[in-house]
């Protein structure tokens, strides 16, 4: 079992390294079981990809999907102690294929996209309802691929407002939290 403010990588590169973050408002690391079920969803479009980590919080999806072979990771946090943490977990894994953003997600995904991602980490703060802007902005704001996955967690008791063009893949509740495994359509 993790200790408080600590994540275990579960597989890949880095298996069972452990790594550390700072208590924050909100913050909520996806769980361990949560994880395994969604990287096994994924075991086949995670090696080279492009992943985007939105709220990137512990960093767990990020730092899971670069064990696992991601090429490009971006991590998005706007809290500047836990975007920190992230670089220094950056730093101590010595992964070089992980970019932090100090940034609101909402201002981030205002900016131009120069290449868009193939796989999205969504996992805002529960009860700020901030899922729906988010995948408007990704959708209309050139962020994805043709075929893209995008993950959604969000509180158990609501379903994501996603785009028309996004077909979900699987959905699942533990507990509190429910989430969702979308693929874009072009």
């Amino acid at each position: 079992m993790a200790r408080r403010n600590e994540i275990r990588i579960i597989a890949g590169r880095w298996r069972g390294r452990r790594l550390h973050f700072p208590a924050a408002s909100g913050l909520r690391p996806t769980p361990g079981v949560v994880r395994e079920t969604l990287f096994n969803w994924l075991q086949a479009d995670v090696a080279g990809s492009r992943c985007l980590d939105l709220y990137a919080g512990s960093g767990a999806l990020g730092f899971e999907a670069a064990s696992r072979g991601a090429a490009d990771v971006v991590q998005v946090e706007a809290d500047a102690r836990v975007a920190r943490a992230l670089m220094e977990n950056v730093r101590l894994l010595q992964a070089e294929q992980v970019k932090v953003v100090r940034s609101d997600v909402g201002r981030y995904l205002r900016r131009q996209v120069d290449t868009p991602f193939d796989l999205v980490f969504l996992d805002p703060p529960f009860g700020r309802g901030e899922v729906a802007d988010c995948c408007r902005a990704l959708e209309s704001g050139g962020w994805l691929t043709p075929g893209a996955r995008i993950y959604v967690e969000a509180e158990s008791k609501l379903m994501p407002e996603v785009p028309d063009n996004w077909r979900p893949l699987r959905h699942k509740r533990v507990g509190e939290v429910g989430y969702h495994l979308y693929q874009r359509s072009a």
